[in-house]
């Protein structure tokens, strides 16, 4: 089956070939013969299956090779990753046509999304808020819009947007054609169905793993110690294969400090929570699918509706808040057909947590496995070469503060964790003011054994009493101190 097969046009075909995608996806393939034909949609499938040119290349298509000027097509997100995600793909498939696509979220200035739709973006692509406010001031004419698609509706409920998207159907005539996209249908989402779409069919892709996790992604349950959690994970960032990853932290602060430690580390990574400007959100994104970087810490809200397809391995470095979350961290990974790495740490006041998810995903690890840095099942299970230690480069000198206990190198070592040999972080500034440190013992530190590191007294002998006379007559008469 191919996209002509589908009938799309030559040249949105040539657009997609150009970028080495050949081959629809089942979504895809239910999805535009029945939007060709104008035929309001329900599409149930999960995040990465490829709904966005599901929709969008019918979408195009329908607006002409050279559509009137002005919003003919609405497309609305629940957040604004998304909304500049989507507008991409969109932007893509219209290569070869002279058709417009406008972003719309907040976050951004008005000024330059106004003088988009006022050069007569035919597809606006945007978060409920923004489109409305801008509806408002009279700078968005929704009156002619023919297409509207509502994507990831499920999320945009959840996140509260109910109202706004009600406002929306009401401010968009009611011949245009809807299309609504969803990984679940709770009974909202029937009931919003039902009251503003004209008899929709019901398409939706058969998922065997539908309420389990991906049989093509490998987890692995480890209790960690959160002393030694950054040294494990920049072991876990070294495995043989790893590409592109996705860490989840629970809090932006978190998120934001796991980040800058990976930095540290010497690791490519950056970090994406609400409380980064827009502007950074938006950088750190676009680096992390672009390769820039191949490491994204993020919070669980600002991860919503990411769609990287080449992420290898995903890290929940903490637990998450029950298995709906844990299916769509883990579910990163594993995409268009690829497999993936999930390793999720359980932390001693999260293992109530874990073990509803466990049951309620019939995972079948009720405890995980304690785990450290230095434990052989860590090297074996995730191919990471003997020896490698959790920093790719030393911590610039600059950035280490002095401690009584550091040797003349810079360093100082922490004791290993719960008698294991070798086990311990590398310190960390966030974790009880601890040095970071390297070339520690492979043995726990005793107590006798703690000055080992600390740097030589240098015994000096004492000056003669007449030399300590006359310095400090020079240093009285020297400065007028």
């Amino acid at each position: 089956m191919t996209f002509q097969d589908l009938g799309i046009d030559q040249d949105i075909v040539e657009a997609l070939e150009a970028k080495g995608i050949t081959s629809p996806f089942p979504i895809q393939e239910q999805a535009i013969p029945l939007a060709l034909t104008g035929q309001d949609i329900i599409g149930q499938a999960k995040t990465g299956t490829g709904k966005t040119f599901g929709f969008g290349l019918p979408l195009i298509q329908s607006l002409g090779f050279e559509p009137e000027l002005g919003a003919k097509a609405l497309v609305v997100v629940p957040t604004r990753e998304l909304a500049i995600q989507v507008a991409e793909d969109l932007v893509l498939a219209t290569a070869n046509r002279p058709t417009k696509v406008a972003t719309i979220v907040g976050g951004r200035a008005f000024e330059g999304q106004i003088a988009d739709i006022e050069a007569g973006a035919q597809i606006i692509v945007g978060t409920p808020g923004r489109i409305i406010d801008l509806s408002k001031q009279k700078k968005l004419d929704l009156s002619n819009i023919r297409f509207m698609v509502l994507d990831e509706a499920d999320e945009m409920l959840d996140l509260g947007f109910l109202p706004d998207v009600e406002r929306l159907f009401a401010l968009t005539p009611d011949g245009r054609q809807t299309m609504l996209f969803s990984a679940t249908m709770p009974g909202a989402i029937v009931s919003l169905a039902r009251k503003y779409q004209n008899r929709p069919v019901h398409i939706r892709v058969n998922d065997p793993d539908e309420g389990h996790t991906k049989a093509d992604i490998k987890q692995f349950i480890y209790r960690a110690h959160s002393l030694d959690k950054d040294e494990v994970v920049g072991r876990i960032l070294q495995a043989e294969g790893r590409g592109k990853t996705v860490i989840f932290c629970r809090t932006k602060r978190q998120a934001g400090k796991v980040a800058e430690e990976l930095i540290d580390r010497g690791f490519n990574a950056s970090a994406l929570h609400g409380d980064m400007s827009q502007e950074a959100r938006e950088k750190s994104m676009a680096a992390f699918r672009s390769g820039k970087k191949d490491i994204l810490v993020a919070t669980e809200v600002a991860a919503r509706g990411i769609d990287v397809d080449d992420v290898t391995h995903v890290i929940n470095y903490t637990v998450p808040e029950d298995e709906k979350n844990y299916l769509h961290r883990t579910g990163r990974t594993g995409r268009a057909g690829r497999t993936g790495i999930a390793v999720t740490f359980v932390d001693w006041e999260d293992l109530t947590r874990w073990k509803h998810i466990n049951e309620a995903l019939e995972l079948g690890v009720p405890e995980p496995v304690e785990t450290y840095s230095s434990s052989p099942h860590l090297f074996e299970d995730l191919n990471i070469a003997a020896g490698t230690k959790g920093r790719i480069k030393a911590t610039d000198p600059n950035r280490v503060k002095p401690s009584n206990d550091r040797g003349p190198a810079g360093r100082g070592g922490s004791s290993g964790r719960g008698g294991s040999s070798g086990s311990g972080r590398d310190g960390g500034r966030r974790d009880g003011g601890q040095n970071r440190g390297q070339g520690r013992s492979d043995k726990p530190r005793s107590e006798g054994s703690k000055s080992s590191d600390a740097a030589p007294k240098v015994e000096r002998a004492p000056r003669p009493e007449g030399e300590r006379n006359r310095q400090r007559r020079r240093t009285r008469s020297g400065s007028g101190d």
